[in-house]
């Protein structure tokens, strides 16, 4: 008899499965029909390109990049992005940003994505005095303003990359958190969750077996929106000299640093940086929509 309901248990995850999968894969081709999701993930992954080859395509030590000769160069044939006010070349030191931007932008995601959708699922499935404790702590976070709240924590734990990363991960917990308890409050009352209950399935199998698989479209989807975000946090934070350190390149740093130039006539100091961030950040905004209307499922799936 164990065995029957253990096989009807796993019979009924099978077919929600198939079914899921069958309108995850329909979600994504009807996604990738949007002129505006082609747009962002083509300059999404033009960008994750450039930061995984970056060693590759221009080899680049920050600690000898010093060239006073060359100081403020415009745009040539030599340095399309011109020189800065150390005469480095500006393209190599955006390229190579790029790979601290996307670092930071998954570190960012991970810490937050992992510790806000488990305390969420924790807090709606189990409710009661867990729920309350929970969702109370993520209510005093919100509470505060996200970017004063990753300044102290990055003052508290001292500049640096790492720091940031930690600082910025912390602050994107409770709307993962939030999003997470509202999909197990509602995947709960579900009959599949219901059968699997009935058929003696414990609170552990019921939340990692039934409630999260068939709830990670919104989970993705904020975590797509959440990388252009956290990407442009880290450059205010980096604008504050609380981000990677130099001489290291950081596309915020290189903003402020490229400031006292502005008046002087070398835009391009700043404007090659700027637009990498835009640019950026705009890709993953545009996927991120593209995935939300495709994955929406009061949209029919054709």
């Amino acid at each position: 008899m164990t065995v029957s309901i253990a096989d009807n248990e796993l019979e009924t995850q099978e077919i929600f499965s198939r079914a899921s999968e069958s309108q995850f894969k329909r979600a994504m081709r009807r996604m990738i029909k949007t002129r505006s999701a082609q747009v962002g993930l083509v300059l999404v992954l033009a960008f994750l390109l450039i930061g995984i080859f970056a060693p590759i395509v221009s080899p680049y030590n920050a600690r000898t990049d010093l060239n006073l000769k060359e100081r403020l160069q415009p745009p040539s044939a030599e340095h399309l992005f011109g020189t800065d006010d150390l005469g480095r070349d500006v393209m190599t030191r955006v390229i190579h940003g790029a790979r601290v931007s996307l670092q930071v932008g998954v570190m960012v995601v991970a810490i937050s994505l992992l510790i806000g959708t488990m305390l969420g699922l924790v807090a709606g499935l189990f409710g009661g005095f867990t729920d309350s404790l929970i969702m109370r702590t993520m209510d005093v976070m919100l509470s505060f303003p996200y970017v004063l709240l990753a300044i102290a924590l990055v003052a508290a734990l001292g500049p640096g990359l790492r720091n940031a990363m930690i600082a910025i991960g912390i602050v994107y917990i409770p709307p993962y958190a939030r999003l997470a308890r509202s999909m197990a409050l509602t995947a709960r009352e579900e009959d599949y969750v219901l059968a699997a209950r009935a058929l003696g399935a414990g609170q552990r199998r019921i939340l990692f077996t039934h409630i999260l698989p068939n709830g990670l479209s919104p989970i993705i989807v904020m975590a797509t929106l959440s990388m252009g975000t956290a990407i442009l946090d880290a450059a205010a934070l980096g604008f504050l000299g609380l981000g990677q350190q130099p001489p290291y390149p950081e596309w915020g740093k290189m903003l402020v640093d490229s400031m006292q130039f502005i008046l002087s006539g070398s835009w391009w100091v700043m404007l090659f940086p700027g637009l990498a961030i835009m640019l950026t950040v705009l890709g993953f905004n545009l996927l991120g929509d593209g995935l939300r209307d495709a994955l929406d499922p009061r949209l029919r799936i054709g």
